[in-house]
């Protein structure tokens, strides 16, 4: 089964007030970017999340409560942030995969031309 999974990227803590309480020591800003692992394979894609949280007050800040301040401060931290570039990693499962149907296409096309015969 596919798992998805976000790793962090970078953690940034705002000076900007909270919407909710009103304290400008606790608003902490974090982007994630998601990783994909199954049984064949690791992948880190490019998608990118960012979410904000209210260490003060312990809420969770939805861009719907951002000021104009805040929206800007994230934008500029958005682009600061720079992701990790969008890889994949083959898992030992996979490459027993792929060897073993070499060996049968190869197997297969011996026999279609007539250099092995049973």
């Amino acid at each position: 089964m596919k798992q998805q999974n976000y790793f962090t990227l970078k953690e940034v803590q705002l000076s900007n007030n909270c919407p909710e309480c009103y304290s400008n020591e606790g608003l902490e800003l974090t982007f994630k970017q998601r990783f994909i692992e199954n049984q064949f394979y690791k992948a880190v894609t490019e998608e990118t999340i960012n979410e904000m949280h209210c260490i003060t007050c312990n809420t969770d800040i939805f861009p719907v409560r951002w000021t104009n301040e805040i929206e800007q401060v994230v934008n500029y931290q958005k682009r600061a942030a720079t992701p990790k570039p969008k890889s994949l990693k083959l898992k030992k499962l996979a490459w027993i995969f792929i060897i073993v149907d070499l060996i049968i296409l190869i197997g297969v096309l011996l026999f279609a031309f007539g250099v092995i015969n049973f």
